[in-house]
């Protein structure tokens, strides 16, 4: 990991081999981000953001719970309902610390998450407030680099983004500022030779 990358073991959680195979399946991802991003919720109202069945979501919900990624919202719940927040702000995953396979599966079901919230946000443009029509992008930068300058250009970027307000915990922030994501993903150009 890159020095700008470095978690904040107050808040953050760094993916060991046993951890990591609990967020091989697609929807875990997915139920973590949304809690991340919207605050805690219940079963229910996390499987009708998503778009899935309850009985799915409790289910992948417990086993999130039992490793350590959420934890009860013990404040917000009663007798009938249970309520669930995120245990980290972010999780850092370094793929020198696990199998190929699982690595795989992980890297695949947060990729599944990220085209999917895309599609929700382009499902949305048409009905956001002028303000923010042009306030994001979808973007594709095709550049020739070593890979040591990768390294330092998810360095550079990632010290820039760190420089923005954080989603959670400000109370700096304007009344108008919302959410925002951000996803940074560089990788070799698939099908290109490593020579």
């Amino acid at each position: 990991m890159s020095r700008a990358l470095e978690p904040d073991p107050r808040r953050d959680l760094v993916l060991d081999a046993t951890t990591l195979k609990a967020l091989t399946h697609p929807l875990r991802p997915r139920i973590l981000s949304a809690l991340r991003l919207h605050g805690p919720a219940t079963a229910s109202r996390l499987a009708e953001h998503l778009g899935v069945n309850t009985g799915a979501t409790s289910y992948h919900v417990r086993q999130l719970a039992e490793a350590g990624f959420v934890v009860e919202a013990t404040e917000m719940g009663n007798a009938r309902d249970r309520w669930w927040r995120a245990a980290h702000a972010r999780t850092y995953f370094d793929t020198h610390d696990a199998d190929t396979e699982t690595s795989a599966a992980y890297l695949s079901a947060v990729a599944a998450g990220y085209a999917d919230n895309a599609q929700r946000a382009i499902a949305e443009i048409a009905t956001l407030p002028s303000e923010w029509e042009d306030a994001g992008t979808f973007s594709n930068f095709t550049l020739r680099l070593t890979p040591d300058e990768a390294a330092s250009l998810i360095s550079e970027l990632t010290t820039l983004i760190r420089g923005y307000r954080p989603h959670q915990g400000t109370t700096d922030a304007p009344g108008d500022a919302r959410p925002v994501s951000v996803n940074l993903e560089v990788f070799l150009a698939p099908g290109m030779p490593t020579e």
